[in-house]
C-alpha cells in the first residue's frame, strides 16, 4: 500500500507541475503576442515574430516536460525505449509532421508569401506551424489564378510525400500562352506579326531583365540556362481554322492581367483588320438529291 500510495503522490505531483507548466506557457505566448502586435507595424516582420515565439515557447514547454517526468525515474534509457515505442505508435503522425516543419525550415522550399502547389492544391502560404502549413487558396472553380477566399491546412508530413511546386522563388516568372484561331482564308501570317507585337508592347516593364538576373542566381545553384526572354509565336493547324500562339513572360501575380491586356488589344487590332477574321467551329451539311427510277 506505501508503494502504489508513493506511486499516486509521484504522479500527482508530476500532473500538476506539467499542468501549471502549460498553462503559464499559453499566458506568457499570450502576452508576448500581444506586444508583439501593438508595437510591429510591418506585417511579415510581425507574422514571423509571432511565428518564432510560438516555436521557442512550444519547445521550452516540451523540455521542461521532460525533465519533470524523468525526475525520480529508474532508468533513463528505460524510459526513452518506452517513450520512443509510444510516440512511434501512437504518434507516428504527429513526429512526421514535426520532421515535416523541420525540413521546411532548415531547407525552406517555399516562405511566408510565396504561391507554392503543394498535394494538389494551389494557393499563396500565409502561415508556417509546427504540424501544418496554411495556404489561401487560388484558382480551383476561379479563373486566372485568383485567390478563393478558402484557407486550406496541409499537413507538413506531406513534404515526404506529394511533389511541391514553387511559382515564387527562384525564377520568380511564369511563361504564359494566348492562343488565338484564325480562319484559313485569313492572313495568319499578318495576325501572326500582329499578335507578337502586341504582346511586347504589353509585357511588364523590364520582366526580361528581371528574369535575366533571376536565371543568373539561381545558375549558381542549378544547372540552368535560358537562352531567349522575348516573346515568340507559333502556329498549329486545327480543324476550323488556324492557331496563333503567343508565348511570353508574366510575373506570378500579374499573369492574368498581362493576358487580359493581351487580349483586348488583339480583339480591337483583329475587328480593323479586314484581312482577318476569327474562326469558330462550324458544321457544313451537304444534300444530294438522288432520282430512281421506277418501273410501271
Amino acid at each position: 500500500m506505501d508503494l502504489i500510495t508513493e506511486v499516486n503522490r509521484i504522479l500527482s505531483n508530476k500532473i500538476f507541475f506539467s499542468l501549471g507548466v502549460v498553462i503559464f506557457n499559453y499566458f506568457l505566448t499570450w502576452i508576448i503576442i500581444k506586444l508583439i502586435n501593438q508595437r510591429v507595424d510591418n506585417f511579415k516582420l510581425r507574422h514571423s515574430a509571432r511565428r518564432w515565439t510560438y516555436y521557442l515557447l512550444f519547445f521550452i514547454t516540451i523540455i521542461i516536460l521532460i525533465f519533470i517526468w524523468l525526475k525520480r525515474t529508474i532508468s533513463l534509457t528505460t524510459y526513452i525505449g518506452f517513450l520512443s515505442a509510444g510516440l512511434t505508435l501512437a504518434l507516428h503522425q504527429v513526429v512526421l509532421d514535426i520532421a515535416g516543419w523541420l525540413v521546411v525550415i532548415i531547407n525552406r522550399p517555399f516562405s511566408l508569401g510565396d504561391r507554392i502547389e503543394w498535394d494538389n492544391v494551389q494557393g499563396d502560404v500565409i502561415d508556417i506551424g509546427v504540424f501544418y502549413t496554411t495556404l489561401l487558396e487560388v484558382g480551383e472553380w476561379v479563373r486566372g489564378d485568383q485567390s478563393t477566399g478558402r484557407l486550406v491546412r496541409i499537413p507538413n508530413s506531406t513534404v515526404f510525400k506529394a511533389p511541391l511546386y514553387n511559382y515564387t522563388k527562384g525564377f520568380g516568372c511564369v511563361w504564359n500562352e494566348t492562343e488565338v484561331l484564325v480562319t484559313f482564308e485569313s492572313n495568319w501570317k499578318k495576325a501572326k506579326e500582329l499578335m507578337l507585337t502586341i504582346a511586347k508592347d504589353e509585357m511588364e516593364e523590364n520582366i526580361e531583365e528581371k528574369a535575366k538576373r533571376r536565371i543568373k542566381e539561381m545558375s549558381k545553384n542549378y544547372m540552368i540556362k535560358y537562352g531567349v526572354f522575348t516573346p515568340i509565336t507559333y502556329v498549329n493547324i486545327k480543324e476550323s481554322g488556324v492557331e496563333i500562339v503567343v508565348r511570353y513572360l508574366a510575373s506570378v501575380r500579374q499573369r492574368r492581367m498581362v493576358d487580359q491586356r493581351i487580349q483586348e488589344r488583339i480583339l480591337d487590332k483583329f475587328n480593323s483588320e479586314s484581312e482577318i477574321n476569327l474562326a469558330y467551329p462550324t458544321t457544313r451539311i451537304y444534300r444530294r438529291r438522288q432520282e430512281s427510277e421506277q418501273k410501271v
